[in-house]
């Protein structure tokens, strides 16, 4: 007997899919209408409270040491020939060892990984990358630029502009996305992968339609969908949201972490106070919706998964599901009181489980 459904005529079959399209893009768009509501009486209240305090947006002129340490590595740049965007990253360890590529998440910048670029410069030449639209990166204006066919083709060049055919790669959130893609697309050029709170992207979206706790956690990448007045919102109180994300108890670094100093918050503040800053970064999410669901979806290298258990932004569900995507060897640790921001929260354990997995994935190559 065939299934329910498997007779179905195309006409028919269309006809549900663009309903389903539609009632998909309906939630969309209602959702970010609701995040907009609340945005809004967010700011009337503020207002309310600091008139004066409210549009306060310092600029900061000079980085802070901590971005010129020469400890974290070497400032350097490339230039893409296909998109001519030129890219910044710290570079740590000699050229010429294995290369470990690092891909940073929202709103961070190459600077979240300097644990790992001082832990893991003696045995790799140790890149953290500036995505498209952050820091000194180049930022294309227009948000078509920030599809995901365009973040990963980015991670391809890269690595072949710095005279590479494969590496480490590494992600953390929306570089977990990316990581997860390039590792799909481009297998080849991905020896190991480690991703760091972010489930396989087929994961996600499933996941998200299924629970409406994860849809709220992700409110954000539907406010993210207007124009000009989310970076608009990041921009008040003197970037109060972006120091709240770090320091804040619901969302920030736990109690038992590795605070940030008021040098690192200054750090990220250096960074995102600069004209037009935000809007490259937040571009990134503004086409999320028409690129996914995914149509390959298979890991073929060996994979770890890190995640703080404390994520105010993703279910840790999610977690073990991922396993299913992993056709290798795949590993799971979960660290029960670390927060979102992993790889700053907890750095000696992250770097101690990841020389763990490296190390066993070279032992089991050569047994």
């Amino acid at each position: 007997m065939a299934r329910p459904g498997a007779a179905c005529p195309p006409p028919a079959r269309r006809v549900m899919v663009a309903a389903r399209a539609l009632l998909f893009w309906a939630l969309v768009y209602s959702y970010c209408g609701v995040c907009a509501c609340i945005a809004g009486l967010r700011l009337l209240w503020s207002i309310g409270r600091r008139p004066g305090e409210t549009f306060r947006w310092v600029v900061r002129e000079n980085p802070p040491a901590c971005l010129n340490d020469p400890s974290l590595g070497t400032h350097c740049y490339v230039r893409i020939k296909d998109s001519g965007l030129r890219f910044h990253y710290v570079a740590a360890g000699e050229r010429g060892k294995p290369l470990m590529l690092l891909l940073h998440g929202f709103p961070e910048f190459w600077y979240s990984w300097r644990h790992q670029l001082r832990e893991f410069k003696s045995e790799y030449r140790v890149v953290a990358l500036d995505l498209r639209g952050y820091g000194e990166t180049d930022a294309p204006p227009h948000k078509e630029n920030y599809k995901l066919d365009c973040l990963i083709a980015d991670i391809k060049d890269i690595l072949e502009s710095l005279g590479y055919n494969k590496c480490v790669l590494i992600g953390h959130d929306w570089g977990g996305m990316i990581a997860w893609l390039v590792a799909i697309c481009y297998p080849e050029m991905v020896t190991k992968l480690i991703v760091v709170n972010f489930p396989h992207p087929s994961v996600f979206t499933e996941y998200i339609l299924r629970h409406p706790s994860q849809l709220i956690k992700s409110g954000y990448y539907f406010f993210f969908q207007m124009p000009w007045f989310p970076e608009f919102m990041f921009t008040l109180n003197d970037f109060k949201v972006l120091k709240s994300l770090f320091t804040s108890h619901a969302t920030g670094i736990g109690r038992k972490g590795c605070r940030l100093t008021a040098e690192d918050i200054e750090a990220y503040l250096y960074v995102f106070s600069q004209p037009g800053a935000l809007t490259g970064p937040i571009n990134h999410y503004r086409t999320i919706f028409s690129c996914l669901p995914l149509q390959h979806h298979e890991v073929i290298m060996p994979t770890l998964l890190l995640w703080g258990e404390r994520d105010a932004f993703m279910e840790v569900e999610m977690a073990e599901i991922t396993r299913i995507y992993v056709k290798n060897h795949f590993r799971l640790t979960i660290l029960s009181e670390a927060s979102h921001w992993l790889q700053q929260d907890q750095p000696d354990i992250v770097n101690k489980l990841i020389w763990t997995f490296l190390k066993e994935e070279t032992k089991r190559k050569r047994e």
